[in-house]
């Protein structure tokens, strides 16, 4: 297995067992280790198929979330607004994924009718 794609799993463990332990404890009770065990499972998956952007997507939504929460709720409230800023970067980073896709779509046919056959 080559280099980055390792790089890609680890990332993606790190992220998602994050994310997986976030929903765990508002979650509570026994489920913790299920969320946390479905958290990694989806890294190694989401790191496997080369998710790198989407995965920094979802880390500074963590970040950003978790900082935010902690200079507007106190540091009680860390963890939800973790957990939240890591859902609202995961959607944007694909919102901004497909975007980029389209984009370079349209770039690659307009190569293509003004290159000469």
């Amino acid at each position: 297995m080559e280099r980055r794609k390792v790089v890609d799993i680890v990332l993606g463990i790190v992220v998602m067992g994050t994310v997986g332990t976030l929903i765990g404890t508002t979650m509570g009770g026994g489920l913790m280790p299920v969320a946390v065990l479905v958290g990694l499972g989806l890294g190694v998956v989401i790191g496997f198929l080369g998710g790198r952007r989407f995965l920094v997507s979802i880390l500074a939504g963590t970040v950003i979330g978790g900082l935010l929460a902690w200079v507007l709720a106190g540091p009680d409230r860390i963890w939800v607004g973790a957990g939240a800023g890591a859902a609202m970067g995961g959607f944007l980073g694909v919102q901004i994924s497909m975007l980029l896709d389209v984009r370079a779509a349209k770039k690659a046919a307009e190569q293509a009718e003004t290159s000469p056959s």
